[in-house]
């Protein structure tokens, strides 16, 4: 059932290369100065979609976790990618010392590990997926948010990629859009449809 509440679409993905590829399609609907964030337990695979995200936007280089450095840069042939990882981070004061502000001023995106910790200080347009492990070693729930005006004015976007994402083993399993984002709504209810009446 799709409720049209606020801007949330649940995925599942049953590998990490599912979850890369998902995390890869989604990159295309960054823009300069966004801000996605990465909530989950240790080991869900935060840096995995962090790898298809980067991508995505066309960074060659490999993409590691920078749990000890906290920010990783990397040069993308659409968009620049700032990675980071606040787990370490005690207080909000240490991520504005990180220089969050001129790094969202940049032709870039900022992929944020840990960050529901520390929200406050990374703006209030943010895509926010919380990953939780699925019941196989390699199942993941994606749950996709959408937080501030610019985030939510790509509601209808956000629902076309992921459904366009089917095809390569994603699984729309829910979703609640915005009730100003009518088409969204249709093109999620229609995936939906489609998923219920296949596991009939």
């Amino acid at each position: 059932m799709v409720v049209t509440t606020i801007g949330t679409v649940l995925v599942r993905t049953a590998s990490a290369g599912q979850t890369q590829a998902l995390a890869e399609a989604l990159a295309g609907l960054c823009r300069p100065g966004d801000v996605v964030v990465l909530a989950g337990e240790m080991g869900a695979g935060k840096t995995a979609f962090t790898q298809g995200f980067a991508r995505g936007l066309g960074v060659t280089d490999p993409v590691t976790s920078p749990t000890f450095t906290i920010v990783r840069e990397y040069p993308g042939e659409r968009l620049n990618l700032h990675h980071l990882d606040v787990y370490r981070l005690e207080q909000i004061r240490e991520v504005l010392e990180l220089g969050v502000g001129e790094m969202l001023d940049e032709d870039a995106v900022m992929v944020v590990e840990w960050g529901d910790a520390v929200l406050p200080a990374l703006g209030d347009s943010i895509l926010e997926v919380r990953i939780t492990f699925g019941d196989g070693d390699d199942d993941r729930r994606l749950d996709l948010s959408t937080r501030g005006g610019p985030w939510q004015a790509r509601g209808r976007l956000l629902a076309e990629t992921v459904a366009r994402c089917e095809g390569r083993g994603v699984k729309v399993t829910s979703a609640r859009v915005d009730v100003a984002d009518r088409a969204a709504v249709g093109v999620l209810e229609k995936r939906l449809a489609k998923n219920r009446g296949a596991a009939s």
